[in-house]
């Protein structure tokens, strides 16, 4: 399995027992989800290393406590700590309307409902305060905040978004 077949789960944050159980530190709003997985990929120096779930609950609602096959020990469950968490991307949920994935977007069109055709996303930007779709236009890069407001339509078949930006965003960077 490859990291770009899979997506970031979360993270193993500390041990929770002297038997090996751990907790991991989801990046969901739903790890109700993820409650009932039989395995797990963890990044290992690189490497995606399947581990078998011997069982896993919810703990304080954003944490998963998991008994991993073959991890009986604190020292075994002291090797994984601060290890990422990847699950193959078929089993992320389908988004319905106009909520989206990340990766799920990047290729598809922007149009502006005043503007027209923006260009094509090539990335999200997400280190930001707000997340922000990078767009490329013929060579101008175009940044739009990914805000509920500005999204009017996500149409998944046309890869296509459409947004409803303020006047004058785009055409600032486009007067020079």
């Amino acid at each position: 399995m490859k990291k770009e077949d899979c997506f970031y789960l979360g993270k193993i944050v500390k041990k929770y027992s002297f038997k090996g159980e751990l907790l991991a530190k989801l990046d969901t709003d739903e790890p109700e989800q993820y409650d009932n997985l039989d395995a797990i990929f963890m990044d290992l120096r690189g490497n995606l290393v399947p581990f078998f779930i011997e069982s896993s609950q919810l703990h304080k609602s954003d944490l998963l406590r998991l008994k991993l096959e073959d991890v009986d020990t604190e020292a075994d469950a002291d090797a994984l700590i601060k290890s990422e968490l990847y699950l193959p991307l078929d089993l992320l949920p389908k988004l319905e309307g106009n909520k989206f994935y990340f990766h799920e977007v990047t290729g598809f069109k922007i149009k502006d409902t005043n503007f027209g055709e923006v260009g094509i996303i090539k990335a999200i930007n997400d280190s930001t305060a707000q997340a922000l779709f990078e767009i490329d236009r013929d060579g101008i890069e175009i940044l739009i905040p990914m805000n509920d407001e500005f999204i009017v339509k996500v149409d998944r078949n046309n890869k296509t978004i459409e947004v409803n930006t303020p006047d004058g965003l785009i055409d600032l960077y486009l007067s020079e």
